[in-house]
Parts: C-alpha cells; sequence; structure tokens
C-alpha cells in the first residue's frame, strides 16, 4: 500500500484521490493546504489524520511514501524537488513543470535520488488510447492526423471583466498550450515519438497568456495538426487519416471512444470500456513504477519531449513566464 500525500485540495485532487483509491494501491494519509483549515475541511471526508500547511514539513514526513501534487503550474517544478530530494516519490499534474529546464532537472534529480517521477497525463494511459496505438497499422500508410481539443475555461468571463485569474496569468505558468494543448501534443508524442521539426502559431492575450493556437508536428510521410484553445468549444472529433482507413476519436483528452472508416464500409467502433474516472489507468501506473522501483521508466521521455516543444512553441509565439527566468535550484 502506498501512502501518499496530496498538495492542492481542488476538483481535481478529489478526482485523483477517488482513482488511486480505487486502485487499492493507495492509502491517502496527508492533505496539504497554505492554509490548515482548509486542508481539515479537504481531507476530513477521507478520514485523513495528518494535515500541513508547511511544505517542508510534510517533504520530510515519515508518514507518506509518494505525494501527488495539484497546485498552479508555476509551483508543480519547486515543489517537486522538494518532495524528491527527501526521497519521496512523485506524481505531478501535467505539465510536470513550467519548462523543459525544470523538467530536465527534476528526471536527473529523480534519478540520482532513486525515485519515482511520474507526469499524470490521464490521457495516455486510458485503455482506448492503447486501442488508437494497437489499431493504426488498420490505416495503412499514414497521411494526416488533426488532433483538437478547444475549451473554453469557465474563468474567461472573469478575465474579460477585469479580473486576472490564475489560469490566464503568466505568474502561474498558465495558457491555452501548458493547459490545454498539452493533452494532443502528448497524444502524438505517445503514438509517434519526437517530430522532426515542427511549427506553432498562437493568439496572446493582453495578459501575456496564449489564448488559442496551432502547431503542425512534422513526420516522415505525414503531419500532426494540432488545435488547441481556451476561448472556444470545440465540438469536432479528432481524426487519423490513412491510405486505407481513418480513424476518428471523440474527445482527444480521455479518447472516450474510437471508431475505424474505411471506404464504402460501415463505421467499426474499436472502443473498449473505460473507468468513467480516466484517473484510473494513470494512478495504476504510477502505483506499478513504484511497486517496480522503476526509476527510469520511459514515460519520462514523453513529458521529456512535450515539454522541449512547449517550451520551444510559446518562445516562437512569444509567451515567457516568470519562471523561465528563475532556473529550479
Amino acid at each position: 500500500m502506498i501512502r501518499f500525500g496530496v498538495i492542492g485540495t481542488n476538483w481535481i485532487t478529489d478526482s485523483f484521490i477517488e482513482a488511486a483509491v480505487k486502485t487499492g494501491k493507495y492509502q491517502l494519509t496527508a492533505v496539504y493546504s497554505r492554509q490548515l483549515d482548509k486542508a481539515q475541511q479537504f481531507g476530513a471526508k477521507y478520514g485523513v489524520d495528518r494535515y500541513f500547511d508547511n511544505l517542508d514539513e510534510m517533504a520530510a514526513s515519515d508518514e507518506i511514501d509518494a505525494v501527488y501534487i495539484a497546485s498552479p503550474n508555476s509551483l508543480h517544478g519547486p515543489q517537486a524537488k522538494q518532495f524528491i530530494e527527501q526521497g519521496k516519490h512523485v506524481a505531478g499534474e501535467k505539465p510536470l513543470a513550467s519548462n523543459y529546464a525544470e523538467v530536465d532537472a527534476l528526471i536527473s534529480a529523480a534519478a540520482d535520488k532513486g525515485v519515482v517521477l511520474f507526469e499524470a497525463m490521464k490521457t495516455t494511459y486510458t485503455p482506448n488510447f492503447l486501442r488508437i496505438r494497437e489499431s493504426l497499422p488498420k490505416l495503412g500508410k499514414l497521411r494526416k492526423v488533426y488532433f483538437s481539443y478547444c475549451q473554453l475555461s469557465s474563468r474567461y468571463g472573469k478575465y474579460l471583466n477585469g479580473e486576472n485569474p490564475n489560469t490566464f496569468n503568466p505568474a502561474f505558468s498558465n495558457g491555452s498550450l501548458m493547459d490545454i494543448g498539452i493533452y494532443p501534443l502528448s497524444a502524438a508524442i505517445g503514438l509517434f515519438g519526437e517530430p522532426n521539426s515542427f511549427t506553432a502559431q498562437g493568439t496572446l492575450l493582453d495578459s501575456g497568456v496564449d489564448a488559442h493556437g496551432t502547431l503542425v508536428l512534422h513526420y516522415n510521410g505525414f503531419d500532426v495538426v494540432i488545435s488547441h484553445s481556451k476561448v472556444s468549444d470545440g465540438l469536432i472529433p479528432s481524426e487519423l487519416q490513412g491510405e486505407q482507413a481513418s480513424m476518428l476519436v471523440d474527445g482527444i483528452s480521455e479518447c472516450k471512444s474510437v471508431s475505424l472508416h474505411r471506404p464504402g464500409e460501415g463505421a467499426v467502433d474499436l472502443s473498449v470500456a473505460q473507468e468513467e474516472n480516466v484517473m484510473y489507468y494513470e494512478a495504476l501506473e504510477f502505483a506499478r513504477l513504484v511497486e517496480l522501483q522503476q526509476v527510469g521508466h520511459s514515460r519520462l521521455e514523453r513529458a521529456r519531449i512535450v515539454s522541449a516543444i512547449i517550451t520551444q512553441a510559446r518562445d516562437i509565439i512569444g509567451v515567457r513566464f516568470p519562471a523561465d527566468e528563475q532556473p529550479l535550484v
């Protein structure tokens, strides 16, 4: 049983806890918040006995083996490093850190300490994502891939009203590419590996973060076009086109369904049943890696490639974060 603590008292933390407990491999033993009473209110429903408002004390605690980090993006890297240095396994909510330099430093630190570092990217662990990957040969020679994830932020109205919510504030390492585009990008890297090259475009808000944009990943014989947005809702599925067939994916972030389409034939449903809370699969994988002490696992290379592309793409479109000027030490 993995004794784990959580940083963050929001809905996504609730979702991860629910998923982790359902695997039967975890016991929630600690909750952190900057406000102790908030941590206590959050953890009461789980019967947690240990609460922290001091991260140094939590990282040094012998009551946890691992930590799940769901704080603002800008804090992911520094907090992960803090726990790695104390010999704790880390599951960091996506993005793993603010930029490539931080991700690279975390991977090196985890290797030095012999602990598992893991990016909680739910997409690439779902059963239907695995169905996509294993079904690629059915398409024949791949020619075009279109991945779309556009989701109107619930906080965009506040931004338009002159407020400065975290999700549109560069101080918290946010923006469409970091929060939304990372899902289809991670899916693409998980399926096809590192591209030969890429191009990037983005439209910036006055706050300095990207509102929406497009990535094009260039591979031998095909491109992957990724559309992402935090200021509009997208309704179209994602699509993979081959010379023999095409594949449609509903909801690329969770791969809700997958279907195969051959010319002149009816659609074939390739989907398999998934847990309603798909974070179950990332929790299961993190537990497996911890149990096997698999420190140098292959998922880190995906996280490294994704972070490198996002960091370079931000530079192209002009998005800079305070974290870019502050090396992780």
